[in-house]
């Protein structure tokens, strides 16, 4: 499903991946460890256009995407889960899902796929109402999954879910993620974790210093 290619790319001219490569098949869960600064994010933001590639060739469903806009890798079915959560604090748990299917016309398919998410979390359908910032961090991080998937997305990239974290709910984020491949979503999931992220993933790539050292 995705072919990532001698991929070189970093910031302001200064390389921070150094020809990596790697692939993800559909229906995988798919793990990218390393620690803290070894390119994890760098590698997610190439694939859904955020950054451009300096070289290398990064694939999706045979389709070169390194040269997309980033509007148009979401609308072939890629979502991204950034770092940190980014949930809107002001707005309602449905506002900040509602905006996750900004791509799908259709309002009976967004009530659909609505339905479809709360199932997976009950949490987030109790809270529908409140505001994002009142919401607890693991529950927070389930509403930025969760408007990953209202795009109804092929892939989704999951970046350091585990941030900020008590174990326990790292555990849940966990299960949660191994529920949505389970439906057929193909998962790439970065994580400094590595212990649990190699439990659950079918295949992992180890990343250091922006170089892929073992798979």
């Amino acid at each position: 499903m995705l072919k990532v290619k001698n991929l070189n790319t970093g910031y302001d001219n200064v390389p921070v991946i150094f020809d990596v490569s790697f692939e993800v098949n559909e229906g995988e869960l798919v793990s990218i460890v390393g620690s803290n600064g070894a390119g994890k994010t760098t590698i997610l933001r190439a694939i859904s256009g955020l950054i451009r590639p300096f070289s290398g060739e990064i694939e999706f469903e045979g389709k070169r995407i390194d040269v997309m806009p980033a509007h148009e890798i979401v609308s072939l079915g890629i979502a991204h889960v950034p770092e940190g959560r980014h949930v809107f604090s002001k707005m309602s748990v449905r506002d900040n899902l509602l905006l996750g299917a900004y791509t799908i016309d259709s309002e009976a398919e967004i009530e659909k796929i609505l339905k479809e998410v709360f199932e997976i979390f009950p949490r987030l359908k109790e809270r529908e109402g409140q505001k994002a910032e009142t919401l607890s961090g693991g529950e927070q991080q389930m509403l930025a999954i969760a408007r990953g998937l209202m795009s109804r997305p092929k892939l989704l990239l999951v970046d350091e879910m585990s941030l900020g974290l008590m174990p326990i709910l790292v555990d849940k984020v966990m299960e949660i993620l191994k529920e949505i491949s389970k439906r057929g979503i193909t998962v790439l999931l970065v994580e400094q974790k590595v212990q649990e992220a190699l439990e659950m993933a079918d295949r992992a790539y180890v990343l250091q210093t922006g170089k892929i050292i073992g798979h």
